[in-house]
């Protein structure tokens, strides 16, 4: 039996890259709102060390999506970006203070910075535009599954070995030199004429350069004002705290969230192609709005880890359609620079997300925050759908 067309090589080979990348990454997440407050710190230190970290991230995901556009070439920065994040990332076991975190995480960053922008045009310009919901959701599947085996891998290190968190660190350094190797030896560049043929034409009537720029804002204003409300997911693990949730059960708990965001991944990704990207990104998000409303009344565990899997579907309906969507608004050659501009809408709007989430549930608890964050969510709907009313071209059904 045939393989479908976008079960190609760069998107199996990326999904590799990502399931070990995460694998090592959440090792380390779930983990640390705990090393931090060990180290004298909580959810306000929290808060500016993930925006920060993911700012940095966003500047250069825009900036390296604008070099790999100009040089035609995406794959160095996909090499370099996964290869920094991989070296630095194990260094966290060394961190005496909270800014010692920072700087890990942000060197982390800057690695995902580099690969970010150009490794979603890579899988863009390898798959037919009609599949990429899929082969997007079958990128983000294979990165949740890495989500799903760092904390089972962490839980049985804390149950079986030690509860020494810095010796857990110190072993991300072993998916992380699989990452090397496989991106290096794995990824190839996509031959120029696969990226023209999945680009859009240009258009042929007047202002062409400002069409696709209001095109890209009728998703980057509503994707902005969720980014708004959508704080760091380790504040859900604070929350699983104040329930006091075991120490050992954290890492099974992001675990169980990463399961639901894998499986549903793929299905969102279809979903998106046949249905219309649009309409599954408002149903990801309004899940996303429903589930925080919940965290802000959840008082007893039960309630938290229902509340955590059922989370998962947000991602599952969302990210694959977002990057989806954001693909089919490119112009021929720009596919790194239009994903850019939204990883670093994103990006922005997360620090100042995980900022106000932070002094939020600071000064005004917990409640006010998750609150807050499903009421952004509920506006970023409404402009979803009245800004993709403006503009559903019948080139573009998917969009809808």
């Amino acid at each position: 039996m045939r393989s479908p067309s976008w079960l190609g090589r760069n998107v199996l080979v990326l999904g590799a890259v990502s399931l070990l990348t995460d694998t090592a990454s959440e090792m380390v997440l779930p983990l640390l709102p705990a090393f931090l407050a060990a180290l004298g710190a909580g959810a306000f230190a929290l808060g500016w060390i993930e925006g920060l970290a993911e700012a940095v991230a966003s500047v250069l995901k825009l900036a390296s999506g604008r070099w790999a556009d100009r040089l035609g070439r995406s794959r160095p920065f996909v090499v370099a970006g996964y290869s920094l994040s991989s070296l630095v990332r194990p260094l966290v076991a060394l961190a005496a203070a909270s800014w010692h975190v920072l700087a890990v995480r942000v060197v982390d960053r800057v690695g995902k910075g580099l690969r970010t922008s150009p490794r979603d045009a890579l899988i863009a310009a390898s798959v037919d535009p009609a599949d990429r919901g899929a082969a997007f959701g079958l990128h983000r599947a294979m990165d949740h599954t890495g989500a799903v085996l760092g904390p089972l891998l962490a839980a049985a290190f804390l149950t079986f070995w030690s509860s020494d968190l810095r010796s857990l660190f110190w072993l991300t350094a072993i998916p992380d030199a699989g990452v090397i190797l496989l991106v290096a030896l794995g990824v190839r560049e996509a031959p120029a004429a696969a990226a023209a043929a999945t680009a859009p034409a240009p258009s042929a009537t007047p202002g062409p350069a400002a069409r696709p720029r209001r095109a890209l804002a009728t998703v980057l204003v509503p994707v902005g004002i969720f980014t708004l409300g959508n704080a760091s997911d380790v504040f859900l693990l604070l929350k699983a705290g104040a329930v006091h949730a075991p120490l050992v059960s954290l890492p099974l708990l992001w675990m169980g969230l990463h399961v639901v965001k894998a499986l549903l991944s793929v299905p969102g990704g279809r979903l998106a192609d046949r249905w219309g990207r649009r309409r599954t990104i408002a149903l990801g998000w309004l899940v996303y709005a429903a589930v925080y409303l919940g965290f802000a009344f959840a008082q007893t565990r039960a309630a938290v880890v229902g509340l955590f899997l059922v989370y998962g579907a947000y991602h599952g309906l969302a990210e694959g359609p977002e990057k989806a969507l954001v693909a089919d608004l490119a112009p021929r050659g720009r596919g790194g620079t239009t994903f850019g501009w939204f990883h670093l809408t994103q990006g922005l709007l997360a620090l100042a997300a995980s900022v106000l989430f932070g002094s939020l549930w600071e000064w005004a608890g917990s409640a006010a925050a998750f609150i807050t964050s499903a009421a952004l969510a509920a506006v970023a709907v409404v402009l979803l759908g009245v800004l993709g009313r403006q503009r559903a071209p019948a080139s573009q059904p998917h969009s809808r």
